[in-house]
């Protein structure tokens, strides 16, 4: 296991409003609703912050900013939720093997997507955490980003 990357990491819900497309665009372009307007916003044109972001996405699992998605339409369930929870692991360990593990990550989603992430919780290198149940809380993320002195 690589030692912390000294880098941030941003998580956040996906959201229920979507870009109308009928051609895949990247998911930070797709999600119109929670902080994702924001985090295009704020960090959408920089492209060493834009791939620190991902999104935990009850159809397609842990996405990448940049990862190309067409609208679909499914809440995350806790059924939904238990069944993704290895493949969130499996991606998380990967990433963490890539990139190196992050020495904070923020977390912007509704408490049931932290079941997606309770492997994350119990990694052993323990980035710190940053958790805001509220997907629209985005004066409580801005101030983890300018803590982080992220633009």
């Amino acid at each position: 296991m690589r030692m912390h990357s000294g880098l941030g990491l941003v998580i956040a819900g996906c959201s229920r409003r979507k870009t109308p497309t009928r051609v895949p665009v990247p998911a930070l372009e797709l999600y119109q609703g929670g902080i994702a307007p924001q985090l295009r916003r704020r960090l959408g044109a920089r492209p060493e912050f834009r791939e620190r972001i991902r999104f935990l996405s009850a159809e397609h699992g842990l996405i990448t900013a940049d990862q190309r998605l067409l609208p679909y339409d499914r809440p995350l369930t806790a059924a939904r939720a238990v069944e993704l929870r290895p493949r969130m692991a499996e991606a998380i360990a990967d990433e963490f093997a890539a990139r190196g593990v992050p020495e904070h990550v923020l977390i912007v989603a509704e408490p049931l997507y932290l079941v997606l992430l309770a492997d994350l919780l119990a990694h052993p290198a323990r980035p710190l955490l940053h958790w805001i149940p509220d997907p629209r809380d985005w004066p409580r993320a801005a101030a983890v980003l300018d803590a982080w002195r992220w633009p």
